[in-house]
């Protein structure tokens, strides 16, 4: 999985204005908010990115060999990626 920084950057927009429309905070500096934000989303894609390769890595470490796509690997990475979510106390 991987989200361009262009992506992350909308995604930081759409967070920081929607806390502002909803006067959960007033920004002094919008500027530093949105830097703020961008380094927030950052930090979640690349957490994602981390558990997307750590379930990928456990799947294929089993020796039945699980083929990508199928509906028994998708169970296995999604049950592999949640596990892996909890224990980082995600």
């Amino acid at each position: 999985m991987t989200i361009s920084e262009e992506r992350q950057s909308h995604l930081a927009r759409i967070v920081v204005d929607g806390i502002w429309n909803d006067d959960m905070v007033d920004y002094t500096d919008e500027d530093k908010a949105m830097r703020i934000g961008k380094q927030a989303v950052s930090a979640f894609v690349t957490e994602l990115e981390a558990l997307d390769i750590f379930a990928r890595e456990k799947v294929n470490s089993l020796k039945r060999g699980v083929q990508e796509g199928s509906p028994e690997w998708d169970v296995l990475y999604s049950k592999y990626f949640q596990e892996e979510m909890k224990r980082r106390g995600n």
